[in-house]
């Protein structure tokens, strides 16, 4: 069953579930083509570097103001989404194959920087981490 018919039948999975269940199929597919010896966890990284900087060329020469509204042109959202769907499926294929938990390893590192980035006053616009 897909996660759109588990949708319309009203028994909706948890997101974690639903994550395993993309997973899965994202296994079985790489499995049915024959793809597991090339689902290496160096060829998932490399993979997901190219399908993150087809994401990243699509912004690439627009302002703030025009990257801001891109998802108001249907040509653009479509290729955008396409891309996020892309990075996240090299993503998962290779967390499976390392045995990465996802959704732990991103828990386990929002609860590091909130320690490491204490909040010491009002929010500011003019600081970020990227870790």
């Amino acid at each position: 069953m897909s996660d759109e018919q588990d949708v319309q039948q009203g028994d909706e999975p948890q997101p974690h579930e639903r994550l395993h269940r993309l997973q899965r199929r994202l296994a079985e597919f790489a499995a049915a083509r024959g793809w597991e010896p090339y689902h290496t966890p160096k060829n998932l990284a490399a993979a997901l570097s190219v399908e993150a900087s087809e994401l990243v060329e699509i912004f690439q020469w627009l302002t703030p103001e025009q990257s801001a509204k891109v998802m108001e042109k249907p040509e653009t959202a479509h290729r955008v989404a396409d891309e996020v769907a892309d990075v996240l499926a090299y993503l998962l294929q290779f967390c499976e194959v390392l045995g990465v938990d996802v959704l732990d390893a991103l828990a386990a590192k929002i609860e590091r920087n909130e320690l490491r980035f204490p909040v010491t006053g009002p929010p500011t616009s003019n600081c970020h981490s990227s870790e």
